[in-house]
């Protein structure tokens, strides 16, 4: 009954690195990492789902009707998997725990962002110019997506603190990560990605460099207010 579930928002190969990555997030951080990884998942694919027959019809819906593969999977979660390794390596799992749910919370704001954007979004402008696009191009953003990504990064924070992965000032620097690396990732992909110049810049590459760079921020943020308080 769970493999079917799973079916139907992973292919097998997105199956069997999912399993690593919540093997890992478990053993590194404890079920409430687990869980994280979960609720990612499902919720992740609920969206995907929204108003999908129109993104079809107008050409921005996920590939595989959003099942994830093996690329998507690294794009989500290749950050959270370097942050359990290193908190098993090093024996410091409180320090690396905060990359690891920062990344969760970027790409989970990401999606939300994205996919509430295609299906709501009445005006849709290019990050770089502010010039008015079509919903789906490449580092484009509207209000309606905007604010749906900056309520769920607020939302997986706050469940991350009721599974005591963060505590509360750690999940404002989370939000905060994650809002700025969505950006970042937006820039990216108007100046670079979306211009078809970089051949290799595919979307799971990009996904892979927003959660890292999420992940980066809030342990540099962590660290900076241990360092003033």
């Amino acid at each position: 009954m769970g493999i079917k579930v799973l079916l139907r928002g992973l292919t097998p190969v997105g199956v069997a690195s999912s399993w690593v990555l919540g093997t890992l997030s478990w053993a590194a951080f404890g079920p409430g990492a687990y869980s994280i990884v979960c609720l990612y998942f499902v919720i992740g694919s609920l969206v995907t789902k929204v108003k999908l027959e129109q993104k079809q019809k107008e050409g921005t819906a996920e590939a595989r009707s959003g099942r994830r593969s093996l690329g998507s999977v690294f794009g989500s979660g290749i950050a959270g998997i370097v942050c359990t390794l290193l908190a098993l390596v090093t024996g410091n799992p409180d320090l690396w725990r905060i990359g690891f749910v920062a990344s969760f919370v970027s790409k989970f704001a990401d999606t939300v962002s994205s996919e509430i954007g295609k299906a709501y979004g009445t005006k849709t402008y290019l990050v770089t110019s502010f010039q008015q696009v079509p919903r789906g191009t490449e580092g484009a953003v509207s209000l309606e997506g905007t604010g749906a990504g900056i309520l769920g990064a607020m939302g997986l924070s706050a469940v991350a603190i009721v599974l005591r992965q963060v505590t509360w000032m750690d999940a404002v620097l989370v939000v905060v990560a994650a809002v700025v690396a969505n950006y970042l990732e937006s820039v990216l992909g108007a100046t670079v990605q979306g211009t078809g110049k970089v051949q290799w810049l595919t979307n799971d590459i990009v996904n892979g460099l927003q959660i890292s760079l999420a992940a980066i921020i809030a342990l540099g943020l962590h660290h900076y207010w241990g360092l003033i308080i």
